[in-house]
């Protein structure tokens, strides 16, 4: 006769987390979510549906957007994390937000985060993207406040504020 065990399995699982080499122990069933809010208090990141569906969590993982609460943590070894609180470098905002700031992008600002970095993603890739391509990029992200008119304007002043030189 077996018992179930009282802890869960563990592991160690060493990332890199907004250019911070990090080593922590993860219980099998993590998420990368739960260990981004709960293990590092990085809590930028929102836990909306749990289920892949409304892209609150979304951070990037080896540059890609994902959503945090569809990787388990340890899947996420080995590999570099950027959340909402690592896209801008030094003491200002990194111009994404300065532009979801200044288009009035955010009416409840829960699903900001996502959307921030699924626009980050874009742009890092695309510096001069169309309406279709802002579009394309943010389809898996849900806006409950129904700003999104706002939000592909935000995008594309950070685009147009990125190629003029902001940082």
């Amino acid at each position: 006769m077996s018992t179930a065990p009282t802890q869960p399995f563990t592991s160690d699982v060493t990332l890199t987390v907004n250019g911070r080499k990090r080593t922590l122990t993860a219980a099998h069933h993590w998420t990368l979510l739960h260990l981004l809010r709960e293990a590092l208090d990085l809590t930028g990141t929102k836990s909306g549906c749990d289920r892949g569906e409304c892209g609150s969590c979304t951070v990037l993982l080896d540059a890609l957007p994902v959503y945090s609460c569809q990787v388990l943590a340890l899947q996420a070894g080995g590999k570099e994390v950027v959340t909402i609180e690592g896209v801008a470098s030094g003491p200002g905002l990194h111009p994404i937000q300065e532009a979801f700031i200044n288009e009035d992008a955010a009416q409840c600002g829960f699903c900001t985060p996502g959307f921030i970095m699924s626009a980050y993603a874009l742009l890092r890739r695309e510096p001069s993207p169309t309406e279709a391509d802002v579009r394309a990029a943010l389809s898996g992200n849900l806006c409950r406040c129904n700003a999104y008119g706002r939000i592909i304007q935000g995008v594309l002043a950070a685009a147009k504020a990125m190629r003029e030189g902001a940082s």
